[in-house]
Formats: C-alpha cells, structure tokens, sequence
C-alpha cells in the first residue's frame, strides 16, 4: 500500500476519534473544576484587603460567576463553537492571547526535553542490550533508575545548586537576560543557556523509561528471522543494529513518546515554578492559586489537543515505520 494512502487513512481515523475525545475532555473538565472551592471574585476580592459582599457579588455578575452551573457550560461551549477560549478575569484579558503569550516557551521546553530524553535512553539502552546480563547492563540500569526515582523538582535544586551556585556555569531561572539586546546567533545562545538546567531536569525522569523500552525491544527483535538473515548477509554488527534492529525497536519508544506528551505538561508544572520559565505550566500553576478556572480549563483543553495531535504524530511515524500498521 503506498505510503500516501496508509497516511491518510491514519489521519482520518485519528480525526473522527478526537472530535467526542475532545467534547469529553471539556465538559469534564468543567465539572471537576466547579467541585473546586472559591472562585475568582474571592481571590480578587482577598487580594483588595476591604472587598464587601457587594463587591464581591459585582465581580461574580461582571464575570459570570453567579450563573447556574448548566448555563455556564452552555456559555463556555458557545464561545468554543466560536473558537473563543473566554476572558481572564485575574489578567485582564483574553484567556487565548494569554495562552499565546506562554506556549511558545512550554513547547521549545518540552520539545528539547523529549529529544534529551529519547537521545539519552535510545543511547543507553542499546549500550544496556549490547552488554545484556554484564556489568555495564546492571550499571547502567541503576544509573538510570536513580533518576527515575528521584522527584523532579530535587532534581532541578540540586542542578541549581551545583551549575549555577557552586560552578556559576549556567543560570538559575528565567528564560533570557533582563535587558539583553542580543539578536541572531548570540540572542539564541543566550536562550539556549537558560534552557539547559529545566530541560534537563524534565527530560532525566524519562530517560530510565526510554532506556529500559530500548533495551527489551532491541534483545526481542534480535531473535528475529531477518536479523540472522541480514548477519547471514555479511552485514557488519552496526549496521544491523541501526537499519533493522533499532528501526524495529523505534516502535514501541514512539508509542511511549506520544504518551508522555500529558505527562511532560503535568512535568512543566513543577519545573516551570522551580526554574521561573515563562511557560504553560506556571501560567497553570497562577491560574490555580488565583482560582480563574477560565484559564485553567483553556490550558487543560490545549493540553488535550497537543496530547491528540502528539498520538497521531505517533501513527504517522507507526504507518511509516511499519507498513502493516496503516493497513489496518
């Protein structure tokens, strides 16, 4: 079946189990925030220090807040229908223009995150599989599940403390120089110095997942027929390793990506806070502590999309890789 057309049907299959996926995802999401305690008006309301009750029930008609649940949900789905996310009322602006103002630093984050991470575990585990039951295996097994057992935000003190406190190699948080007017090259440079130390710290976490999936993949694929075949060839232990034995072993690591994509945003939570990177995932946090769930459900929903859009990504690369996946 050529390629085109397995991707297509990929694709389609993908579309038409999103649109209820999504549907499900908003309005429970809806729900379980509405079972959260206080809301916007009490936050503002705390935060004026003299607030009334009258004030207070004025923020919550201004915004909406005093409506039946029912009918929130009913205003909330319409301005979905309309493509339109709300309005903040802790920010004072468009959830959608907020939301745009931080993705851009989450999905960088969260991009080089992922690419350390499988680097690393592909790297480990095909090391680990070539020296199965040796000592090299054990070591780095347990140099990999070190960092799959310790918290993320230890994690991210520690490299703080080490790189930037102790060695003064790297900074501690933010995600550029105040005031620099560096551009091009030297601009990027810069930016990439601050995302070292929150990249890394995401990424360790999985490194121990991808190196183990490697591992136990590339050791069943090389009892395969067509890996004897291809030594049977004359073909040199490299490359058999890299054309059929890893490319078969990419399978269940790209499944695993695209499943880690939810879990890499509920990781941008706490390494965003610790490293102060403006990102979707401290916006969250904000929008938490300042109970304005209008933000909270926009992030919550564009989570939910990225997750979608990841797993067909996920099929794609499954259709590429395998041909008897698309023709399902």
């Amino acid at each position: 079946m050529p390629v085109l057309i397995r991707i297509a049907r990929t694709l389609r299959r993908t579309l038409l189990q999103a649109v209820p996926t999504i549907l499900g995802i908003v309005i429970l999401n809806f729900f379980l925030l509405q079972l959260a305690p206080g809301d916007a008006a009490d936050v503002l309301a705390g935060e004026a220090g003299s607030a009334t009750e009258e004030s207070v029930a004025a923020l919550r008609a201004r915004f909406g807040l005093d409506s039946p649940v029912l009918e929130q949900l009913a205003t909330y789905l319409g301005n979905l229908a309309q493509f339109s996310l709300g309005f903040s009322p802790r920010y004072g602006m468009p959830v959608a223009d907020l939301i745009a103002q931080r993705l851009p630093g989450t999905l960088t984050l969260m991009a080089v995150a992922l690419f350390i991470a499988i680097l690393l575990g592909v790297v480990l585990g095909s090391l680990m599989a070539s020296f199965a039951g040796r000592i090299p295996d054990r070591l780095l097994s347990i140099f990999s599940l070190l960092f799959y057992s310790i918290p993320s935000f230890w994690i991210g003190l520690m490299l703080i403390v080490l790189f930037s406190v102790k060695l003064g190699w790297l900074p501690s948080g933010g995600a550029a120089t105040i005031g620099s007017q560096l551009k091009g090259f030297p601009a990027l440079l810069d930016k990439a110095r601050y995302m070292v130390l929150p990249a890394t710290s995401l990424a360790l976490f999985y490194v121990a997942i991808y190196a183990r999936l490697t591992r136990a993949a590339m050791l069943e694929v090389k009892n395969h027929d067509f890996v004897r075949t291809a030594y049977a060839k004359g073909l040199t232990p490299f490359g058999v390793t890299a054309r059929h034995i890893l490319r078969n072993a990419l399978i269940p690591i790209t499944t695993m990506a695209g499943m880690h994509i939810g879990g890499m945003l509920g990781g941008a939570v706490v390494v965003e806070t610790v490293y102060s990177w403006p990102g979707l995932g401290r916006l969250a946090f904000e929008a938490v502590m300042g109970r304005d769930f209008t933000v909270l459900l926009g992030i919550l929903l564009l989570s939910s999309l990225l997750v979608i859009i990841a797993n067909a990504a996920v099929d794609l690369v499954h259709a590429w890789l395998d041909p008897r996946i698309g023709a399902r």
